[in-house]
């Protein structure tokens, strides 16, 4: 079902590239469309012919193993829209993607959700109030890294801070060869800074917490009310007005995609090499390789710490990551087994440990 003619020879305003089409070229029954937004099980994507409205097929939902393999807003997919006006698109194939961010799902579970795909900048939003969390956005960024994205930290509400210069200092000192850009409501022009990086065909998507800016970022750089938005709370922790991911297009020809608010955000897979840089060099220059970074001599990373140079709190906080990531897709009793063998790392491990217990037993008979 057709909802607009929008009158294309193509897609490439969509961020259609040879990456994409000569995936397509493998399917000659099926047309190459993009996903721009999604509620439930119902997607809106837009083709050569127009935007419509499609589903997946049957035999797509049958044989998906999890959630991450679903389409989502930002994906190249091929359909069947042969039917016209007269029933939805089905999707038959996602095309493989060429980024995606990504988060665990709530609860612990094994699942994985795609935010969203084949971007090519992940603007981090954080506003300089009570929202200004660095062990919040180096998880951002940690995830940002892995998703093949370039991130991009936006510092909002610039004008409710009295020391910006010190917090942008801050930030730039965990935001590592990452972009800073810093705007405020009350100086429209802040905002086109982030014209460089939104080229025709370049996909951005905005994250980060409620409240802190995304849709009114996105209005300002459209020129007009493309969302909608609402003052953030007495609490200081933000409404939540955007309610599902939408892709849009800029007059300039840029295409962004807000995302729901997320205060917490558990993490799958991290790049801990690209946000934590600094901690992985020190790492290296400990004098023992299997140093633990406790009490031994010679550990760079404790040297640091004690001269000021690296904070406690990054260094708990990379230490919090790497465990997270590696818990990650662990059922809680693969977790507690990688806990109990962590514990007793020292003297060789769980297995020992239970061989120890053993002949002590034998001993008692």
């Amino acid at each position: 079902m057709f909802l607009e003619d929008l009158n294309l020879n193509n897609l490439e305003k969509y961020g259609l590239s040879s990456h994409f089409s000569d995936q397509a070229a493998k399917y000659p029954d099926l047309n190459v469309a993009r996903v721009i937004s999604q509620h439930r099980d119902l997607y809106k994507v837009v083709t050569e012919r127009g935007e419509c409205l499609a589903e997946v097929s049957g035999k797509f939902r049958f044989e998906a193993g999890n959630i991450s393999e679903f389409p989502v807003v930002g994906d190249f997919v091929m359909l069947d829209d042969s039917n016209g006006n007269d029933s939805n698109a089905i999707i038959h194939e996602i095309l493989a993607r060429k980024t995606a961010f990504e988060r665990a799902t709530a609860g612990g579970g094994k699942q994985t959700q795609v935010i969203a795909a084949n971007i090519d900048y992940i603007f981090i939003c954080m506003s300089l109030n009570n929202d200004y969390n660095l062990s919040r956005l180096e998880r951002f960024l940690s995830a940002a890294w892995d998703s093949r994205a370039t991130p991009v930290v936006i510092l909002t509400k610039s004008d409710l801070c009295d020391n910006l210069a010190e917090l942008v200092a801050e930030v730039s000192s965990v935001a590592i060869g990452v972009d800073i850009v810093t705007v405020s409501s009350y100086d429209n022009s802040s905002y086109h800074q982030l014209m460089t990086f939104l080229k025709n065909g370049k996909t951005a998507s905005f994250i980060g917490s409620s409240g802190v800016g995304k849709s009114t970022l996105i209005n300002c750089l459209a020129g007009q009310e493309f969302l909608a938005t609402s003052e953030i709370r007495q609490d200081d922790k933000g409404r939540h007005t955007t309610t599902r991911r939408e892709l849009l297009i800029l007059p300039d020809g840029g295409i962004v995609i807000d995302t729901p608010g997320m205060r917490e955000f558990a993490v799958e897979s991290v790049d801990l090499s690209r946000s934590f840089s600094d901690i992985e060099e020190l790492i290296s220059q400990c004098r023992f390789n299997d140093c633990s970074h406790g009490t031994e001599p010679g550990c760079a990373i404790r040297e640091a710490i004690a001269k000021g140079d690296l904070e406690e709190r990054r260094w708990e906080n990379y230490q919090k990551l790497q465990k997270e990531a590696r818990y990650a897709g662990l059922d809680a009793k693969q977790i507690e087994k990688v806990k109990l063998n962590d514990m007793f790392s020292e003297v060789g491990g769980m297995k020992k440990v239970k061989k120890f217990i053993k002949s002590q037993d034998k001993r008692q008979f």
